[in-house]
Parts: C-alpha cells; structure tokens; sequence
C-alpha cells in the first residue's frame, strides 16, 4: 500500500478546516471518512499481483551511444490499470526513472526505457515497480518483481576513425613487389627470368627445362601470421590519463590492431591477465574476430593489484608455441616491470617477436616545461624525473630486442598500428 500526495493534502485540508471550527467531533468524522475513502480506494484499486512482465530491446550497446530496453506489462484482471511503473537499472545505464501507465482489462502495454551507458560491462537490470493508484487517486498497491535482463556495454573502437587510412597504407604495402629468398614461412608467389645476383638455389630447373631461359622462384611472405595482443589488467592499467583508464587505452589500440591484422590475413588472439587469465580468445576466424575480442573487452576491469609477471609469461609461451608477434600492453613503470615482467622479457623475445606499447601522459611534459613559481619548479623536476625513468626503461626494452611504442592515449592506436606496419614491412613479423 502507498499514500499519494493527494491524499496528504486532502487530509491537510480537512485538518485545517476542522480547527479553524474549532470541532472536535468534526475533526474525527473528517479523518474518519478520508480513512474510509483510503481504504475503498485500495480496494478498488487494480491488483498488482496478477500482472505478468516481459523484457526486449538491445542486449548489446556500443558505450558512448544509446539502446533501448522495452518492458511489457500485461493486465489480466477486470479492472483498468491506473498508476506509475518505474524500471530499475544500474546508474552507469542512465536509464530514465517513471513512467505513467493505464492499462486496459485484458490489455498490455509497453514501456521503452532509453539507456545511455557510461561504463563498460555487463549491467543487469533491477527490480519492476508498479504503483496502482485507486479511482479516487488517495491511495495505491503497489508491488515489485524482478524481470531479469542483461545489457553488455562494448568498448566503443573510437579509433576506428584511423581504419581507412590504414588499410590503405596495408594495401600499398601489398601492391610493392619484393623477391625474397627461398626459406621456411614463405610462399610461392611467381617465376621470372633468372638476372645476375639471384640466389642459384632459387632457380626452377623443372621449368627451365621448358623454357629457353632460366626462370627463378619468387617468394612472398605468408599472409596467416599470427597476432598474440597481451593486455596487463593489473593495477597500472586502473590509472587514468586524460580522463580515460590506461586499460580502456589497451582496449581501443588492441581494436584497431586486431582490424589491421584480420584484414591482412593475420590471425589474432588475445589474452588479459594480471593475477589470473581474465581472458583469452584464441582461433577466430578474420570475419568473427573483431566481434569475439570486442565480447571479451567488454567485461575487463583493471585489477586493483599487481600483476602476476610469470603467470603473463607462462600463459604467453604455453598460448604461442610457435614463433609469432606478441603485442604486449602494458605502462612503462619501472617498479612494476622490474618486479614483474622485465625478468621473463629475455625469453620472451628469444622465442618471439616482442612490440610493448604504453600510454604516455601529457601531462607529464607540460608539468615539465612549466617554471612560473617555486611549486611548479618542483612539479617540473619530478615530471623530468618521470620522463628519465621512463626512457631509461624504454631503452633497457630496446637493447633485449624489443620494439617499444610509448604515446599519448589519443595516438596509441595509430601509432601500434604503424609500428606494425613497419615490421610488415621489413620483413620482421
């Protein structure tokens, strides 16, 4: 049951009334009758009970942009269905709050909630509310009734922006003509005519033979390379730089990386980790894996604690048994890497082609060119610091055969996925 404001202020208007009569009896036969007409007001009420739920609408929603989740309300009872519904969603949904209904005997009706999400993850709705307000709008039922329904927030790939531009340098890197030598992960590409400098082991006898000239073999490197994008959930993940979480940086360079590489004909895995497998998805095809790796982002949170370096290594070598390019996501912090996984970077590169790529702060080099006062002296000389502390750990990566991309959240992806075109490029993948 549930009091409307009209009938606080029916009861406030009688109150008032009664004492400015200056009747005692008056008063008690005024509240009286507003008790009466409280109670046959919920008696006539519709019931509440007797209502059945139903959910649809989107399961799926990019963050940063906006679902609808719809909730049918049916009303099998004799009595139209007066009142207020409200749908309960988690806050970071931005869901809207109540909604009017009427709902005919026998009929339904359906309430559309707009959702705005804020976060990433799975956001699971909360609990159905429906206020049946009698006819004469003193009081109500009212009851509550979980209608389970799941929405999954997916990262939302802002720098899908970069994609056009390259795949057009990929294409460009396709159409360049290069010989290569005959070795193992190479593929046959075509036969030409034997010019002073080739490789003897490369010429065709077998089709020289039906030719009045020597023809050699030409190779090209084979397109399924495989793509292993390893994302440090770890505590460094949970720090924010221009108002966004490292690991929401991860997240969007990984996205454009895994769109480059499946358009080249890579294959592409994934695995997060910190002190556990978050997760791992391993043989998608190129049509299904920018949707599989998106699922799996979708529900990482950074793990308030430090990551397990020999669990990342272990999970990496055990994941990637054959020689393949390992991605690495991870912040430049001396302290962590050091105590983690700077010890196991050896036999990682010895075994694979390594790339770490982190996020830089800028606000760390404004603090360091600022000298207006005494504290920003300061904050300059601990910025310089940092900076130092940060090359010296890029450059110590670098002597172990390492590549290292180190820039700001908003060119993290393009600039990963440059730095894997350039070892496309060479040769190197």
């Amino acid at each position: 049951m549930a009091l409307t404001g009209r009938a606080a202020l029916v009861a406030l208007i009688g109150t008032l009334a009664m004492l400015l009569l200056r009747t005692r009896n008056g008063l008690i036969l005024v509240d009286g009758l507003i008790a009466a007409a409280i109670v046959a007001d919920i008696i006539l009420a519709a019931s509440v009970r007797q209502l059945s739920f139903a959910r649809s609408g989107h399961t799926r929603i990019l963050l940063g942009q906006q679902g609808a989740a719809t909730l049918t309300i049916a009303n099998p009872g004799r009595r139209q269905l007066r009142g207020v519904v409200r749908d309960a969603w988690q806050p970071s949904l931005g869901a809207s709050g109540r909604a009017r209904i009427a709902i005919p005997p026998g009929g339904q009706i359906a309430v559309t909630t707009t959702l705005a999400p804020t976060r990433r993850g799975d956001r699971a709705a909360g609990k159905v509310t429906v206020r049946s307000v009698g006819p004469l709008g003193l009081a109500a039922r009212q009851a509550s009734r979980a209608v389970p329904w799941t929405v999954r927030v997916l990262p939302p790939f802002l720098s899908r922006k970069h994609l056009p531009e390259k795949l057009a340098m990929l294409r460009q890197l396709d159409g360049q003509h290069r010989s290569l030598i005959r070795g193992q992960g190479t593929e046959f590409d075509a036969l030409r005519e034997y010019v002073i400098g080739d490789d003897v082991r490369s010429i065709d006898w077998r089709s020289s033979a039906r030719r009045a000239e020597v023809v050699v073999r030409t190779w090209r490197p084979e397109r399924d390379r495989r793509i292993v994008i390893a994302l440090d959930t770890g505590r460094t993940s949970a720090g924010r730089v221009a108002g966004v979480p490292r690991l929401d940086s991860y997240l969007d360079a990984a996205l454009l990386l895994a769109a480059l590489a499946a358009r080249a004909g890579d294959r592409v895995d994934l695995i997060a980790a910190d002190r556990q497998v978050r997760a791992r998805v391993t043989g998608s095809s190129r049509t299904n894996v920018l949707a599989r790796l998106t699922e799996a982002m979708a529900v990482l949170e950074p793990e308030l604690a430090e990551s397990d370096g020999a669990l990342l290594a272990s999970t990496l070598l055990e994941t990637a048994r054959q020689r393949c390019l390992v991605v690495l996501l991870t912040d430049l912090n001396s302290t962590a890497l050091e105590l983690g996984l700077l010890p196991r970077i050896p036999l990682l590169a010895s075994r694979h082609r390594l790339l770490v790529a982190a996020v830089a702060d800028p606000r760390v080099a404004a603090m360091a060119a600022a000298r207006g006062d005494a504290t920003s002296v300061y904050q300059a000389a601990a910025a310089e610091r940092a900076t130092a502390e940060r090359a010296r750990v890029a450059a110590l990566l670098i002597r172990l055969g390492v590549d290292v991309v180190d820039a700001p959240p908003d060119r993290l992806p393009a600039a990963l996925a440059d730095a894997y075109l350039a070892l496309k490029s060479a040769g190197r993948l």
